[in-house]
């Protein structure tokens, strides 16, 4: 299921004299999901499960030769895995797939923030956040704001915003975190990434919800979007959202965003490709769901 090719504005591509592919494999809502949903005769039977998405993501890096993998929150609670093992199954998987970052959902505090720092020592990628400050909690330096990633000649940039925490989760589950506005942190942070920094592209990785029409005060990843200005990509998550192709959203420039989201349980494996491309300094950009495991009934 292939969306047709987008422009995109031009980012940082003067130094390069050839066409650069890069492919964006993403997930969120996976909500302890290890294995296939049961043969029960449900909506989603057989579908889902780390080991066909790592099969997944495994026949892609064999295809193509720059492939970012990322998450956009709520890897913990749904299962009993999670309640026997308060993550460390869900944490071991993202680490055998080798995601590259990570952000923050709600139901990561579940078993509060020393569970979680407890779990990150087997992982080696980065768990981003720029509108949580976590001094004086068990994630302080733990949690980072942002982090670059090089892939071929492009220079990636990746933050994460995260939900406001009062009202969603108990306050002993996230204690000392101070929630700030996302849309100002976002806009610091990426502009540091885009500017000072000299990334081609800038990612969030967001844990704040896709739309909320019924709540037209409340931030959403396409209020986000258009109050930004240094934001290419934003992968979202929390309203397990199914997207059948990305949402582009003009920012405050007038440039357009790639708003994506792949509903939630591990069910589908977002895609968004990218070729950035010399001398019209821009990124042509196709996207299609790939269902994880085979669908047996509708």
């Amino acid at each position: 299921m292939a969306a047709g090719s987008l422009w995109i504005p031009a980012v940082k591509m003067d130094a390069l004299d050839r066409t650069q592919r890069l492919v964006i494999l993403h997930t969120n809502d996976t909500h302890s999901r290890l294995d296939p949903f049961p043969m029960d005769g449900s909506k989603y039977q057989g579908m889902g499960g780390v080991a066909a998405r790592a099969q997944l993501i495994k026949d892609i890096r064999q295809q193509e030769e720059h492939v970012l993998l990322l998450d956009a929150g709520d890897i913990f609670q749904g299962t009993p895995y999670f309640n026997l093992y308060k993550g460390e199954p869900e944490m071991k998987a993202m680490a055998w797939m080798q995601y590259d970052a990570c952000t923050m959902g709600n139901h990561d505090f579940d078993g509060g923030m020393d569970v979680f720092a407890r779990q990150l020592k087997h992982v080696q990628f980065p768990v981003l956040v720029c509108n949580y400050d976590f001094t004086q909690t068990p994630l302080e330096g733990k949690v980072m704001p942002f982090h670059i990633i090089r892939k071929g000649r492009l220079r990636i940039g990746i933050t994460g915003v995260g939900i406001q925490l009062s009202g969603l989760v108990p306050e002993n589950l996230y204690g000392n975190t101070k929630y700030s506005d996302p849309v100002p942190a976002l806009n610091r942070t990426a502009e540091k990434l885009k500017n000072e920094l000299g990334c081609d592209l800038v990612i969030c990785l967001s844990h704040l919800g896709y739309d909320y029409p019924k709540e037209p005060d409340r931030i959403s990843d396409l209020k986000l979007a258009g109050a930004s200005q240094n934001v290419d990509i934003i992968i979202g998550g929390h309203t397990h959202t199914f997207l059948k192709e990305p949402v582009l959203v003009p920012n405050e420039k007038g440039r357009h965003v790639i708003v994506n989201q792949v509903g939630w349980a591990g069910l589908i494996l977002g895609r968004i490709d990218l070729e950035c491309v010399s001398g019209k300094a821009a990124l042509i950009a196709s996207s299609g769901p790939v269902l994880v495991g085979k669908k047996t009934s509708e």
